[in-house]
């Protein structure tokens, strides 16, 4: 999901509005301007879209409430289950109310590189006949049905982000929080990866430039191509590459649930008393779920069923694979024993990497990334957790963030052709079809990294400002006697098991 467009009229408007600047100035070509013919959406791609979106649901639930409730003690799972599937609930009103304007549309002034504008609010203009443009010159998908698919990653990015603090925090503060969270921290961020105008509006302004005779026209039609350019989220004005979520989901969350388990604190006990996770059954299911979900996630993000969603889901297949190997085997070399849960956690960490890079890397670059990713997330949730003594309860943080870190980076690498990636692609050298763009590997990778950065910054800061109003309003942490007795009962007044 490196771009998130909302085509609907975006490329008639440019046109008509070039077409404007060319009458005034006597031009005979003005009326080509406005010879702009309306894309139709394909049926494959719509049903395969639909598909992923189910897809993305189903692993945020069942999928990362069993994956997270297995791992909690017996007398917190059903707490666990109940603030995702709430987050999952609250996320999807938030977002046809107003989430899905202020990551998709055009704010006013230099503040729509940051975050979207207000005119789709409750949906408004959002029909069965608008449509989203795709990554193709002409190709289109439903409006609908991509609103849908991006409220789905949008739900299960804040629910990733409470398994930092599993056990231990309120569940009025996780519905505020999240409230909050996404409204402030994953909008934008979203809006600043994924906004642009679409490849026909680039198409249709780069053709008018072809087209321009004389010197007033050339300067008109260059306008209007720096305007549609200039209309996009600062980091995809940048050129940063961000296929599926690397930093937009797990980066984003990762760096917000080190932040909330530091504000928050320790479990009681923790580093005293024996925490195992209730049931490795469940956790092994859940990742199973995740894992098939993942597919819709990466897969659908091309937005279309062709060659490059084929590569997208056969990366997911190979690096995750890698991924679930590499944690087994390093494991065991280093703690003699081969675990279900090191392998589902590598198996998870490949995912993370991979998500970002998924459709821009080749198979044999996603499977490297998957042998390296875990022992670099594993030494993070032991040594590097262990050695600073924060309590991470799920490692949010050394799985997702530092996998999202590891797979965001090495995506401007993998994305190389000589490395059998697709390279970057330019909608300007052939207006009106892509074409292979210019690519520098440390450029790119310094694109990257900026990248990181950015939403390191603007979601630690962010959560961190976020955890104290929450604290102030309404409390994070429960009672400690309610911690001891668990969530289940304290927070909710139901068991997850009646034995």
């Amino acid at each position: 999901m490196m771009n998130r467009p909302s085509y609907g009229s975006i490329a008639k408007a440019a046109a008509l509005g070039f077409m404007a600047t060319a009458a005034s100035a006597g031009l005979a070509f003005a009326e080509e301007a406005a010879a702009v013919v309306a894309p139709v959406a394909n049926k494959g791609d719509t049903a395969w879209l639909l598909v992923s979106t189910v897809l993305v649901l189903m692993m945020s639930i069942p999928g990362l409430a069993l994956f997270y409730g297995g791992l909690v003690r017996t007398k917190n799972m059903l707490s666990v289950l109940t603030q995702v599937f709430m987050i999952v609930s609250l996320v999807s009103v938030l977002w046809v109310l107003f989430g899905y304007s202020l990551a998709f549309t055009e704010a006013p002034g230099a503040l729509n590189a940051f975050i979207g504008g207000f005119s789709k609010v409750f949906l408004s203009g959002v029909t069965v006949e608008s449509v989203a443009a795709t990554f193709s010159n002409g190709v289109v998908v439903p409006e609908y049905a991509y609103m849908a698919f991006q409220m789905t990653f949008a739900c299960i990015t804040p629910a990733l982000i409470v398994g930092a603090f599993a056990e231990r925090i309120k569940f009025s503060a996780v519905l505020l929080f999240v409230i909050l969270w996404v409204t402030l921290v994953y909008f934008p961020i979203a809006h600043a990866v994924w906004y642009w105008q679409g490849p026909d509006a680039i198409g249709d302004a780069a053709k008018l430039l072809a087209a321009a005779t004389d010197d007033a026209a050339k300067k008109a039609a260059q306008d209007a191509l720096d305007a549609v350019n200039a209309n996009a989220g600062y980091l995809f004005q940048l050129g940063a590459l961000d296929f599926a979520g690397g930093t937009v989901v797990h980066i984003n969350a990762g760096i917000a649930g080190l932040v909330g388990c530091i504000i928050i604190g320790k479990r009681v006990g923790y580093g005293k008393e024996a925490m195992p996770p209730h049931s490795l059954t469940m956790t092994m299911i859940g990742a199973s779920l995740l894992w098939v979900g993942w597919f819709g996630f990466n897969a659908g993000s091309n937005l279309e069923a062709n060659g490059t969603t084929a590569l997208a889901l056969v990366n997911t297949f190979v690096a995750t694979a890698a991924a679930a190997m590499s944690w087994l085997f390093v494991e065991w070399a280093t703690k003699g024993k081969p675990s279900l849960l090191g392998m589902v956690s590598g198996a998870v960490a490949g995912l993370v990497a991979v998500t970002p890079a998924s459709g821009y890397a080749g198979p044999m670059g996603s499977l490297v990334l998957g042998l390296i990713v875990s022992p670099a997330c594993l030494f993070f949730v032991s040594t590097v957790k262990n050695k600073i003594g924060y309590d991470d309860a799920l490692d949010v943080f050394g799985i997702h963030c530092v996998g999202g870190v590891i797979g965001a980076i090495a995506t401007g690498i993998l994305v190389s052709p000589a490395l059998g990636g697709v390279g970057l692609t330019d909608y300007m050298a052939k207006p009106g079809s892509a074409a292979p763009g210019d690519y520098v590997m440390a450029t790119q990778v310094m694109t990257q990294i900026k990248a990181v950065l950015y939403t390191l910054i603007w979601s630690g800061v962010g959560s961190a400002i976020l955890f104290k109003v929450v604290d102030l309003i309404v409390g994070l942490r429960v009672p400690i006697d309610a911690e001891r007795e668990g969530l289940d009962v304290a927070e909710h007044g139901e068991r997850a098991y009646n034995m």
